[in-house]
């Protein structure tokens, strides 16, 4: 298949898949252990906290980058720091790229990390502390073998899910070729100019590589999870079933 893209074009697609990359990698290291955390929380402040970590779900994403703007911006704090640091701005540049799509994609880590250990991880490594396994071992040979398939659910939904982020790219990036112009921003501008044949060899590219994540996310999770073969079971659940 000849996609005859540009060298914008080209050059779009590439900085998607760097900023997609890395919001991925930077969300898996707060992700994991900030559901950990969060799943070992009882009381009033988890709900709250759920919910905060909910809004990017539901708040539209021209809402969220205008605040990011305003919080990033050189006159706030934050911004005025990483101005100080790096002499330059932090909106309107790849690495406010990455913080914005962190944020914006950050539910899409949580919730299933977060679901897999309140159903499974939790109670598995609540039950070897009572057998006596050390933390570290309960961790390696509990914790992670639990929740592998929701990992690989969350790190291919992520991946996808920041491959599409229009609204909060444009408030925070804008559309500088080479440094902040994704492929959504890139679709949009062939659009405004008319250009529907660019257009939709743009749209075709990001639909195919969303299915494709999907797809890959589906079938490693469901090997993974025993669905399309048999699972293993780990020490703890062995020596559960064994117990009279």
């Amino acid at each position: 298949m000849n996609l005859n893209l540009s060298a914008t074009d080209w050059q779009a697609l590439l900085l998607t898949l760097k900023l997609a990359g890395m919001t991925t990698l930077l969300l898996a290291l707060l992700g994991i252990p900030l559901s950990w955390w969060l799943a070992n929380r009882r009381g009033r402040l988890r709900p709250l906290l759920e919910v905060v970590l909910s809004l990017p779900l539901v708040l539209p994403p021209t809402v969220l980058g205008f605040y990011l703007l305003l919080l990033l911006s050189p006159n706030q704090p934050l911004g005025a720091l990483w101005q100080q640091l790096f002499n330059r701005p932090l909106v309107f540049s790849f690495p406010g790229l990455v913080a914005a799509s962190m944020l914006y994609s950050l539910p899409f880590m949580v919730q299933p990390l977060l679901a897999a250990f309140d159903q499974r991880a939790l109670p598995l490594a609540q039950a070897a502390a009572g057998l006596g396994m050390p933390p570290l071992a309960r961790l390696r040979s509990v914790v992670l073998p639990a929740c592998r398939s929701a990992l690989v659910v969350a790190l291919s939904m992520t991946f996808a899910h920041t491959l599409g982020e229009f609204g909060v790219v444009l408030m925070i990036g804008g559309a500088i070729p080479g440094e902040t112009q994704v492929v959504s921003v890139a679709l949009y501008q062939h659009v405004e100019n008319l250009d529907y044949g660019g257009a939709h060899r743009l749209a075709l590219v990001l639909l195919l590589l969303s299915v494709l994540l999907l797809l890959l996310g589906r079938y490693w999770g469901g090997r993974l999870s025993g669905v399309l073969l048999p699972s293993r079971k780990s020490p703890v659940e062995s020596a559960l079933e064994a117990r009279p």
